[in-house]
């Protein structure tokens, strides 16, 4: 039996103009590792990150997550997207519903969980991200940051087997970053299976067991984390490390 969660085999993706955006990229992520995917705006990060939870199609290649081919005939994608938890940029909370009920939701619809299951897990999860005294607020009334952390705990409560990030800090304000990388951080110490979309090299330097550079949709680098920061292979890695923690 393989610990392989995500095995993605010589994907390529284009959209309408022709022009790839991701070209020939192989990549494995195993079990309990914490993988952090890194590089210039445009070079294909994120749209690889969607790829892997079925939400960008491509056009070659192929993609395994925990043992189900993305492309092939029988593939359950609401199973699929159960177990692969995904945090994005912006949230995406269900702005009319308590924050207890955006944790609840999914775990009855999807996983059959009574309701009072649900609230069981729900309310662990946000004592866990240090949020259970808003469960009966609503997602307007929270910090951006405070959002975020829920929107990992509502991931965490369909108990997935690998947990995306596509940019999870980028869109907070500077002070509310490290609440959230607080609690990337305990989780990646717990021993979650991670794929991290990030510019914040601080966190990648404390917890990720490798670094995946990529540019203009290739991947330039894949190295251990003391590797790629001390010694990183590419000139293309070496200006942009330069760049970026120059800062």
């Amino acid at each position: 039996m393989t610990d392989t969660v995500i095995q993605i085999d010589h994907v390529t993706k284009s959209y309408a103009t022709g022009m790839p955006v991701l070209r020939d990229v192989s990549l494995t992520v195993s079990k309990g590792e914490v993988v952090v995917v890194c590089g210039p705006s445009g070079s294909g990060k994120s749209t690889l990150i969607k790829c892997v939870n079925a939400l960008e199609p491509f056009q070659q290649g192929r993609i395994v997550v925990d043992g189900e081919d993305l492309a092939g005939r029988n593939v359950n994608l609401p199973r699929l997207r159960a177990r692969v938890g995904m945090v994005f940029q912006h949230f995406e909370l269900f702005p009319h519903m308590r924050v207890l009920d955006n944790l609840c939701l999914a775990q009855i619809k999807v996983l059959g969980r009574s309701r009072d299951e649900a609230e069981s897990r729900a309310e662990a999860l946000l004592e866990r991200v240090g949020l259970r005294d808003f469960a009966a607020k609503h997602p307007g009334q929270l910090s951006g940051g405070q959002q975020q952390r829920v929107a990992i705990a509502r991931a965490l409560a369909m108990d997935p087997v690998v947990m995306l990030f596509d940019e999870a800090t980028s869109a907070l304000d500077p002070e509310m970053v490290s609440e959230v990388l607080d609690v990337m951080v305990e989780l990646a110490r717990s021993g979650m299976t991670m794929m991290v979309v990030t510019h914040e090299m601080g966190f990648a330097r404390k917890v990720a067991h490798r670094v995946v550079f990529m540019d203009r949709g290739e991947i330039a680098e894949d190295a251990d984390r003391r590797t790629f920061f001390e010694a990183p292979r590419s000139e293309r890695a070496r200006q942009f490390l330069s760049k970026i923690l120059t800062y």
